[in-house]
């Protein structure tokens, strides 16, 4: 049997060690709906504690690992699962991430294109006094020496 998860409580652990590692196994790919990204396994928050009890209550009674899982998404929709599955429902967290990075590098590319365009106008027009025309024509004739 696996190492007791912090958050478990000793009142939730079950006397069968063979339903309780398939909870725990299970439990782990569950989310906390108050935590967001941390597993009921692993979470203290109430609620998790009410899905690890569920959970093992669904065991008990006699259902397959499917059908305990398959209770809380019925009950509390795709996202209960930290790996929710691909489908039109769940488009946009599969999708979403992507389609912020390729935002983010169109704004990028566009902003570094009009800053370099910028620039090379702004060098461009301004014409150079007579000190620095000289200055510039000096240097020009050194390198042409070399």
């Amino acid at each position: 049997m696996q190492g007791p998860a912090r958050a478990v409580q000793p009142d939730e652990v079950l006397k069968d060690p063979q339903l309780e590692t398939r909870a725990r196994d299970l439990s782990k790919d569950l989310r906390c709906l108050v935590c967001q990204n941390q597993s009921i396994d692993d979470s203290d928050a109430d609620l998790a504690r009410d899905l690890r009890v569920l959970l093992r209550q669904r065991l008990v009674a006699g259902d397959s690992d499917a059908q305990a899982k398959q209770y809380l998404v019925d009950r509390y929709g795709d996202y209960v699962l930290l790996k929710p599955p691909f489908k039109t429902t769940t488009l946009v967290l599969w999708l979403g991430p992507l389609v912020l990075l390729l935002c983010g590098i169109w704004v990028a590319v566009g902003f570094y294109r009009r800053r370099g365009a910028a620039q090379g106008e702004t060098e461009a027009s301004i014409p150079l006094n007579e000190a620095e025309q000289k200055r510039l024509s000096k240097l020009l004739a050194n390198e042409r020496k070399r």
